[in-house]
């Protein structure tokens, strides 16, 4: 039988705006997994939440759980916390990163792993979800929504615990982890991947998927800040001129605000996982003075391959006069494929932080879901239906996109 998206099933009767249920094989331990192995589930206002130069709207959420264990009881003996190598984020913070990973000898196809661990990611995200829905939808409401872009986002990577205490160096030697150890650590999820991975996902999965492909885009970034509005971060998307020696201006947008994150260790699997709910303004209220300011300022960078960021400045050019101040620059490639419910974006990108004075070259994956986007910009959305599209998502990277691996 074909398969047949979500938002095209037909139903009997009415709709109901119930979620799918969670087959009975498996709700004692959603119960139990839902209450215990979240290691954070609190406002972005948390020390260990707040990433730096990172927008979160007022109400967002942010929240890091584990994925997999059918027992979290046993979560103590079957998981550890181990450094991992990670050099651009050891160069910047000065600190060794640690990952989960299960232990020897507990794998897939065992009774120590659940046996469909999408559903338990859908059921443990959707309040923050749908809650962050209404959140977002009055801001577009209040903004004009052709001004904002909502997207939902899933990205792979590794979720990184760093600043080890004493008690939670003691913790690790003993073996005995606990979702407290990991709740006093702080957390980043790194999503720099392999070029392995990146290559099974362009070379396996789209065609295993029959994604089409879109296009492949390079561009540069300039991020500026705007004294007039030091609350937000001023994004510029720009792309090589005619004559290759120069980038100009395409498009302008003001700094992703984020309304909730979700980070998955994926226990038994090579790659983690992000998800997030984001916003942005792509039409902003410049007068032809300010956009002429920045023009001018995009249009004294420098094309140089030899330096992080891909742009340099002339001497006491990376700034408008005061106004506009060059904080950081990028360029990218990537290439785009999609069907009617998703889009893969794979992406090399070479970035440089003037503020921070240092930079790093990434390899990253998304996967954008349309589909559910398309619900919220509804008048009134179908919560089940969303529901549904955010399961089989999840089933399809679970599926098709995570690999076997992490056990230490």
């Amino acid at each position: 039988m074909a398969y047949i998206p979500p938002h095209k099933r037909q139903t009997k009767g009415s709709l109901s705006l119930e979620p799918t249920p969670v087959p009975e094989s498996l709700i004692p331990n959603f119960r139990k997994n839902l209450n215990i192995k979240s290691f954070g589930n609190q406002k972005i206002k948390e020390k260990n939440f707040r990433p730096r130069n990172v927008a979160y709207s007022n109400d967002a959420v942010c929240k890091c759980f584990s994925v997999g264990l059918a027992d979290e009881s046993r979560f103590s003996s079957l998981v550890t916390l181990q450094p991992v190598s990670v050099e651009s984020f050891e160069l910047k913070s000065g600190q060794k990163p640690h990952s989960l990973f299960l232990t020897q000898g507990c794998s897939e196809g065992t009774y120590d792993l659940i046996d469909m661990p999408w559903l338990f990611v859908a059921a443990n995200v959707k309040e923050d979800l749908l809650l962050s829905f209404q959140h977002m939808k009055r801001e577009m409401e209040e903004a004009y929504m052709a001004q904002v872009k909502p997207s939902v986002v899933a990205r792979f990577g590794k979720v990184l615990f760093y600043g080890i205490s004493s008690t939670c160096e003691e913790s690790i030697k003993t073996n005995s982890l606990t979702e407290n150890t990991l709740r006093e650590m702080r957390r980043s999820f790194h999503t720099d991947v392999p070029t392995t991975y990146m290559n099974y996902i362009e070379n396996r999965v789209v065609e295993k998927l029959s994604l089409e492909y879109v296009q492949q885009n390079e561009l540069y970034y300039v991020e500026l800040s705007d004294k007039l509005r030091p609350e937000s971060t001023v994004s510029c998307k720009c792309i090589v001129a005619i004559d290759q020696k120069k980038i100009e201006l395409y498009k302008i947008e003001l700094n992703k605000v984020r309304h909730m994150v979700a980070d998955m260790s994926c226990l038994g699997k090579s790659s983690d996982l992000r998800l997030i709910l984001y916003t942005k303004k792509i039409k902003m209220a410049l007068s032809d003075e300010e956009i002429n300011e920045i023009k001018d300022l995009i249009g004294s960078a420098i094309l140089d391959s030899e330096v992080q960021g891909g742009l340099r400045w002339p001497f006491g050019k990376d700034s408008s006069g005061g106004r506009y101040v060059v904080i950081a620059t990028g360029h990218t490639t990537s290439k785009s494929y999609k069907n009617t419910s998703i889009r893969f974006k794979l992406r090399h990108a070479d970035r440089f932080d003037f503020r921070a004075s240092n930079g790093e070259v990434t390899q990253e994956i998304f996967l954008k879901m349309p589909g559910i986007i398309s619900q919220l910009r509804k008048q009134t959305f179908d919560e089940r239906l969303v529901f549904e599209l955010l399961e089989d998502n999840l089933k399809l990277i679970w599926d098709h996109c995570l690999l076997d691996g992490s056990s230490s």
